[in-house]
């Protein structure tokens, strides 16, 4: 795959790098984990489920606070990926091998891999179960399992992806899928999709849909494109400061959007896809299509649905201001797989380590956890191959601006800390346990304030 756009990266990007590395302890060099593939015992005092960014994070900061002997990871993937850069990827602008690495080079040196999923949580025994038959016991368990992603669940799907025309940025076998779309389309309908369920990265399927309208203006297909959103919302995103810039871009660029549509089925023979409209129960429609953007609908993992763990709706039932399980003291959970209301971003992961981290801290202690978490969570808007609206924001929808300047703005700084600063981030710092989000530099831009 050829880029569209060659990587950006500069002085400027490093002299950020060593700025925000002023009052953090410094990361180590990246070593590589050689553990074995089997656990060396079953019982841990600090286990962690799922080897995504949530959980390679709390392993190191765990790894500080106990020793690495006594902690262990459970993640039966052999690659860890930086998933927010396949925006990118999908429209040409990165290279999806930028994206993954062993999952052997992000496991904390010493800290133990079981290269396993997790099948059965007893909570009640302080021990989980996984598919090689090992029962794995511990005193402290954090869950980082995940959202899953259920494209089986539109008729037609995944088979559909086999046919040309179509693809989805959220999963690493079809997120090339989108920019061979974006690179074929030749005239008709663009379309793209939200699901009626919680995403993660609820902003994705829209950046999408810019990145793909900007193309065809370089490209000179715009005349011949019309691009269609079609959301299952009731608005084109939660916050009202930044719908508003949004709503004020679509009109700019002619873009059509359709709320309260549901995708159920794509017929990708025909290049057709039906949509169920939410407002009107029993109405369908039928729209052609000449490139098709899929965002799946998702769910908690089955694991977790299954479990005293969870929710009437399947999540980790957690506190949403310390990460503690309300029911089991000794569990915890951070990420995607958590009933957190809140948007489920790596940006809201690193925020939330930081505060897991000190609950985890004082409970080891038999102390109350006093940090409390705000629902800090950050989204990219990517609106063209070099300007980003970055979108801020706490539990109750308020804005929660890192920089001294209005956000909601398109900004060229903001697209090249998205491409290029953020990854460089995740995998030097986050990862490490050395990043607990942007607190303290939206308190030194700010003056202090809050």
């Amino acid at each position: 795959m050829t880029p569209l756009v060659p990587v950006v990266s500069g002085s400027c990007t490093r002299l950020f790098a060593c700025f925000l590395r002023l009052g953090t302890p410094q990361a180590g060099p990246l070593q590589l984990h050689t553990g074995a593939s089997c656990a060396a015992k079953n019982h841990y005092e600090v286990l962690v489920l799922g080897g995504g960014s949530g959980g390679i994070t709390m392993a190191a900061r765990m790894k500080r606070k106990v020793g690495a002997e006594n902690v262990a990871v459970v993640e039966p993937s052999e690659k860890h990926f930086y998933q927010p850069i396949w925006t990118l990827v999908g429209a040409g602008a990165k290279q999806l091998s930028s994206s993954g690495r062993p999952t052997a080079s992000v496991i904390p040196s010493g800290v133990e891999w079981i290269k396993a999923r997790v099948v059965e949580l007893s909570p009640d025994k302080n021990c989980i179960h996984t598919d090689n038959g090992k029962e794995i016991s511990y005193k402290y368990l954090i869950i980082a399992l995940g959202i899953q992603l259920h494209y089986e669940k539109i008729k037609g799907l995944p088979e559909g992806f086999d046919h040309p025309k179509i693809g989805s940025n959220y999963s690493v076998k079809t997120v090339e899928k989108t920019w061979k779309a974006l690179q074929d389309f030749k005239e008709g309908n663009a379309i793209f999709t939200f699901p009626n369920t919680p995403v993660k990265c609820a902003g994705a399927p829209q950046k999408i849909m810019y990145l793909s309208e900007a193309y065809f203006r370089k490209t000179g297909k715009r005349p011949k494109a019309n691009i269609i959103f079609n959301t299952s919302l009731g608005a084109i995103f939660g916050v009202k400061k930044y719908a508003d810039a949004l709503l004020e871009i679509i009109q700019e660029r002619n873009i059509t959007v359709n709320y309260k549509q549901n995708l159920i089925e794509v017929r990708a023979d025909k290049q057709e896809a039906v949509f169920e409209n939410l407002g009107k129960p029993g109405e369908t429609q039928v729209i052609s299509y000449e490139m098709l953007h899929v965002t799946p609908p998702m769910g908690p993992p089955d694991v977790i649905k299954t479990s005293p763990v969870a929710d009437a709706a399947g999540w980790v039932d957690v506190n949403k201001e310390t990460l503690q399980h309300k029911r089991y003291p000794n569990v915890f959970a951070i990420g995607d797989c958590t009933n957190l209301p809140t948007s489920k971003t790596a940006a809201a992961v690193a925020a939330q380590s930081g505060i897991l981290d000190r609950t985890i801290s004082l409970i080891m202690k038999n102390q109350t956890p006093v940090k409390k978490y705000d629902g800090y969570t950050s989204c990219p808007l990517v609106t063209g191959y070099n300007r980003v609206i970055l979108a801020e924001f706490d539990y109750n929808g308020q804005p929660l601006e890192t920089f001294p300047f209005d956000q909601s703005k398109e900004r060229l700084s903001m697209y090249l800390m998205k491409a290029d600063f953020m990854p460089f981030l995740y995998w030097n710092m986050m990862l490490r346990g050395y990043w607990g989000g942007p607190a303290f530099l939206r308190k030194l831009f700010h003056l202090g304030m809050s």
